[in-house]
């Protein structure tokens, strides 16, 4: 069953591909146990489990607005050879699941991806007869102009066919649109710019009948970043910009009544940034 937000008129449902136990070392050298102490008594037991590592969720969100279906980031899809072998050549029920969400493949009429690698443009193609065919037949691909950018001169550095498998088949269909970085989707959902961890990232800000949310994308992966957003992450391309990024972030969406989707959250995945001390932490 999906988990479901209201925001104003616009619904956001969680569609979850995996949820997998994962090192803090994997992404984040600075975040040992004892440095992490101090803040167990909110990451515990959502975003920790008992041997210490995150807890990471895989998963889209499908947003309802103005009658227009949205997907946001599509995973890591199905069939596909990773590096990762817990996230490699998966079967998994995810376009089940979004149908019994509402979403049929073919009822999509946007699909955002808030960056590009390999992790947020799985599920736009599908293995059919030995090709890579586009998964949302009747959608437009919004993929960002400067993210496109940079990512045409190069392959994704955790996997290099991600382009080939999973971005270059939609081109080929001619179903992409090249948006900036503050793109209006509806008049209730646009994208804004959050850059560092890629170029070209952006998030999702939806605002309806006075209620505002935002979907973080990987401007942070972990909710520990809003408390440490100088602790390094070594996904970003540009960590110095994703600090700063991470700080004004905080600044703009903390002590305010903005429901905050974390894009690699586990359950429950939403919250608020409240300040804490000299610095905030999330508060579901």
């Amino acid at each position: 069953m999906a988990r479901t937000w209201k925001i104003g008129d616009v619904s956001i449902s969680q569609i979850v591909e995996i949820t997998s136990p994962t090192p803090l070392a994997m992404l984040f050298p600075d975040a040992t146990p004892e440095r992490l102490a101090p803040l167990d008594g909110w990451l515990r037991p959502h975003f920790l489990d008992a041997a210490g590592n995150m807890i990471l969720s895989i998963h889209a969100f499908a947003i309802r607005s103005k009658g227009t279906r949205i997907i946001v980031d599509t995973c890591l899809g199905n069939d596909k050879p990773r590096p990762i072998p817990d996230w490699s050549n998966l079967q998994t029920s995810f376009l089940k699941d979004l149908e019994a969400a509402g979403f049929s493949a073919a009822s999509v009429d946007r699909v955002v991806c808030t960056h590009l690698h390999f992790d947020h443009i799985g599920w736009n193609t599908v293995l059919r007869d030995g090709r890579w065919v586009p998964t949302f037949p009747s959608a437009r691909y919004l993929l960002g102009e400067q993210e496109w950018a940079h990512w045409k001169a190069h392959d994704d550095p955790y996997a290099p066919q991600a382009k080939h498998d999973s971005i270059l088949p939609v081109f080929e269909a001619g179903l992409v649109d090249l948006v900036a970085t503050n793109h209006a989707v509806t008049d209730e959902v646009s994208l804004i710019p959050t850059p560092g961890h890629t170029p070209g990232h952006v998030s999702v800000l939806i605002r309806s009948r006075g209620e505002e949310a935002v979907i973080t994308g990987d401007m942070v992966h972990h909710p520990f970043q809003f408390a440490r957003p100088d602790w390094k992450d070594s996904a970003d391309v540009d960590g110095e910009l994703a600090h700063r990024t991470r700080v004004a972030f905080c600044k703009r969406f903390g002590d305010r009544p903005v429901l905050v989707l974390g894009t690699h959250f586990a359950a429950p995945t939403a919250g608020r940034i409240v300040r804490d001390g000299d610095s905030y932490r999330f508060e579901t």
